[in-house]
C-alpha cells in the first residue's frame, strides 16, 4: 500500500510535468520602471531583460543584436505596449530615447530613456498601462518605482518609492503626482514579498522539504514517529518499522504535536535569519552575486532538503539548512529591489516591508499544510507519502539545477509546478483529505514497546 501510493503519486506529477508545455524558462530577471515625477512632465526609463525580451517578441535577441539589425523593431516593439491617460482619460504623450545595454545583476537589459508629458504641461495623477513582454510570458513581473521631485516641497527627500507590480494579471498602475508616502511603499513591498514567495515554486517547495521531517525525530540515521518522550517507532527508507523507544539505545527525543510546532518555529526562524541578513546585505550594495549562480543554488538547496527529508542528515539538520541555504535565498530576494535606485531611507522602508511579505506568507503556508503533515505523521501512510513528495521535490530541483546553469533548454515539469502553485488550497485540501482518510481507516505507525 506504501509504496504503490509513492508510485502513484510520483507518476501522477512526471506525467503532469511531461504532458505540459512549458510556457518560458524560469524567470530569473525582473523588468523595471523606473518614473520621476516634475511638474510638467515624468522622467525615467525602462528596463527590460534581454532573455525575456527574446521570448517575448519570439526573436534570438543577443546584447549586440538589441541595439543592431533589432533595434528599430524592439523600439517599436516597447513603444506599442506603454501609454499613460489622465484621471479624465486623456491620452499623454509617451517618448522614448535611444536604447542602450546595461548589465543589472548579472543580465544584460535593453534599457530605454522615458518621457511622459500631459498635454496642458500640468502633471497630475494619471494612470501607467504597461505590458512590454507580460503580454506573453505569464510569470514574468514588472517593478515600477516612482520619485517626486523634491524642489516642489512634496517630500523632503528625494526618496522613491516602490509603486506597484506589473504582470499578466496587473497592467497598469495609478500614478499619484503628489502622494508620495513610506506607507504606501511599505504596503507595496510587502505586498510584493507576499507574491514572489507565493507564486515562486522553488521558494516553496523548499519550505515544503523542510516541513514534511518536523513532526520526525531522527535515531541512527533513521526517521523516528508515533510517541513521545522516547516510546515510539522508527521509520525507514522503505518503509518497514524498526523497533523504537525504550528498545533502541540512544532514542531521545519528543514527537508530540506541541514539539513539532516547536521544530517548524525553529526552522522557519533560522530561515528568516538568514534570508534577512543575505538580503539586507545585497540590497544595500555590500555584497553582490548574480542571479543564475543564486537561482542554481536555490535548486540544489531543495535537492538536500529533499535527500534530508528521506534520510536525516545530521541530527536537527532541517534547521541547519533553513539557516545555510536562507542566505542563499535571501540574495534571490534581493534581486528584485537591489537596482532600483532605492535610497538609503527608501531602502530600509522597502527591506521591512518586503520582509514582512515572506514572513507572513511562510506562516500561511505553516497554517494550511503542517497540521495535516502532523496527523498524517501519526499513521502508516507516512513514510510513503514523505518519501513520494520527497521524490518529487528532489526530481523538480535536478531539472532546476540543469536549466538554470544552462545545461538544458527548459524545464520539463513548468507545467506542473505552475498548476500546483496556482492552486494552494486545493493542494493543501488533498493532502488534509488523505490526512482525515489515513487516520480514519484507522493506521498507525509501527511500535515496539520496551520493557
Amino acid at each position: 500500500m506504501r509504496r504503490l501510493v509513492s508510485v502513484l503519486l510520483l507518476s501522477a506529477f512526471l506525467l503532469v510535468g511531461g504532458l505540459a508545455s512549458p510556457s518560458a524558462a524560469h524567470p530569473m530577471s525582473t523588468s523595471a520602471v523606473l518614473l520621476d515625477i516634475r511638474d510638467d512632465r515624468v522622467e525615467g526609463e525602462v528596463q527590460l531583460p534581454v532573455d525575456r525580451l527574446a521570448i517575448a517578441v519570439d526573436r534570438d535577441l543577443t546584447p549586440a543584436g538589441v541595439l543592431g539589425e533589432d533595434r528599430s523593431f524592439l523600439k517599436r516593439y516597447t513603444a506599442r505596449h506603454i501609454s499613460a491617460v489622465g484621471e479624465d482619460g486623456t491620452p499623454w504623450t509617451v517618448g522614448l530615447g535611444t536604447g542602450s545595454v546595461r548589465t543589472i545583476d548579472g543580465t544584460a537589459h535593453l534599457v530605454y530613456p522615458l518621457t511622459i508629458r500631459p498635454p496642458d504641461g500640468r502633471v497630475t495623477d494619471f494612470r501607467l498601462r504597461y505590458d512590454v513582454i507580460v503580454e506573453e510570458l505569464l510569470t514574468h513581473k514588472v517593478i515600477a518605482t516612482v520619485r517626486y521631485d523634491f524642489d516642489r516641497g512634496i517630500l523632503k527627500t528625494d526618496d522613491a518609492e516602490t509603486l506597484g507590480v506589473l504582470d499578466w494579471d496587473t497592467k497598469s498602475l495609478r500614478v499619484p503626482a503628489d502622494e508620495g508616502s513610506w506607507l504606501k511603499g511599505f504596503v507595496t513591498t510587502a505586498g510584493l514579498g507576499i507574491e514572489h514567495v507565493g507564486e515562486g515554486a522553488d521558494h516553496l517547495l523548499f519550505l515544503l522539504m523542510l516541513l514534511i521531517p518536523a513532526p520526525l525525530v531522527s535515531t541512527a540515521g533513521r526517521w523516528r514517529t508515533g510517541g513521545t518522550g522516547g516510546a515510539g517507532g522508527v521509520e525507514s527508507v522503505g518503509g518497514t518499522g524498526v523497533a523504537g523507544g525504550a528498545g533502541v539505545a540512544g532514542v531521545a527525543g519528543d514527537t508530540s504535536p506541541r514539539r513539532s510546532l516547536v521544530r517548524v518555529v525553529h526552522v522557519v526562524s533560522a530561515f528568516a535569519l538568514g534570508h534577512s541578513l543575505t538580503l539586507a546585505l545585497a540590497a544595500s550594495g555590500v555584497i553582490h552575486v548574480p542571479s543564475r549562480p543564486v537561482e542554481t543554488l536555490i535548486a540544489f538547496s531543495i535537492a538536500v532538503s529533499a535527500v534530508h527529508a528521506v534520510r536525516p542528515l545530521v541530527a536537527r539538520g532541517e534547521v541547519l539548512i533553513a539557516a545555510g541555504f536562507g542566505l542563499v535565498h535571501g540574495l534571490a530576494f534581493a534581486s528584485l529591489i537591489g537596482d532600483l535606485g532605492l535610497d538609503r531611507g527608501s531602502l530600509v522602508t522597502t527591506l521591512l516591508g518586503f520582509n514582512l511579505g515572506i514572513e507572513l506568507t511562510q506562516l500561511l503556508v505553516v497554517a494550511l499544510i503542517m497540521p495535516s503533515l502532523i496527523v498524517l505523521s501519526r499513521t502508516t501512510l507516512y513514510p510513503a507519502f514523505r518519501i513520494a513528495v520527497a521524490v518529487i521535490g528532489l526530481v523538480f530541483s535536478v531539472s532546476w539545477m540543469l536549466e538554470r546553469a544552462t545545461l538544458t533548454a527548459g524545464d520539463p515539469f513548468e507545467g506542473a509546478q505552475t498548476w500546483l502553485v496556482g492552486h494552494p488550497l486545493l493542494v493543501a485540501g488533498a493532502v488534509a483529505t488523505l490526512a482525515v482518510a489515513a487516520r480514519l481507516r484507522g493506521g498507525v505507525p509501527w511500535t515496539v514497546t520496551g520493557k
